[in-house]
This record gives structure tokens, sequence and C-alpha cells, in this order.
């Protein structure tokens, strides 16, 4: 088997190689600091209970192409008393719970969902 010498290789694909592997760390890393970014802010946020009114549900599929199975996000619109709105993303089984229309009191923190008790 002949031996490749880096020297022997065109400046074009030593160029392009280099490119598509800085694209990929560079996204993983974009994605994990992101990600640890979010993270550390809803863990920074303040706790809050606001009263509100279920104004709107949604869901986002994503994936199920050949063998792999379809994920679903859940997500819940809310409405406080100022006329403000907050999306916040909800675990399946709260959705499923959670009618629009419904009045009560939402718990939150940053961009997480904590609780919503109906009056």
């Amino acid at each position: 088997m002949p031996e490749v010498y880096l020297s022997e290789v065109p400046l074009f694909f030593i160029l392009f190689g280099g490119a598509i592997v800085t694209l990929v760390v560079g996204t993983f890393l974009f994605v994990i600091i992101k990600g640890l970014s979010s993270w550390a802010s809803n863990n920074a946020a303040e706790l809050v209970t606001r009263s509100c009114k279920v104004v709107d549900k949604r869901t986002e599929v994503w994936g199920g192409s050949g063998d792999s199975s379809a994920n679903t996000n859940y997500y819940i619109t809310f409405e406080f008393e100022d006329r403000s709105r907050k999306e916040l993303p909800v675990q399946s089984d709260r959705y499923g719970l959670i009618v629009v229309g419904d009045q009560g009191e939402l718990t939150f923190q940053g961009t997480r969902f904590k609780e919503f008790k109906r009056l």
C-alpha cells in the first residue's frame, strides 16, 4: 500500500478538509455553549408565579424519516393580566391536562415551565 504524504495532497483538499472539520467542531461547540448558557440563565432567574389564562397550544414534530421515530415538542402560550404573553415548552403529560381557556396560576423560572394550577 503506497504511503501518501501531506505534501503530495493538493492544497485545495487540505483547506477544504480543514474547513469542514472547523465547521463541524464549531457547530458542536456553539450548540453546547448555547445550551449551557440557557441552563445557567434559567437557574439564575427568579421563580415567578402569575395569574394567567391559557390562550394557545401547539406542537412541533420533527424527525421520523426512514427507520427513526418522530419526536414531538409541546408548547403552551399563557396570557397575563397585563395582556403580555409567554410561550413555554411543557412535558406531554402536562400538555394534555391543560386546555385553551383555562385560568389559573402559572409558575415559571426563566423559560422553564414549573407548574400551572387551574382556578
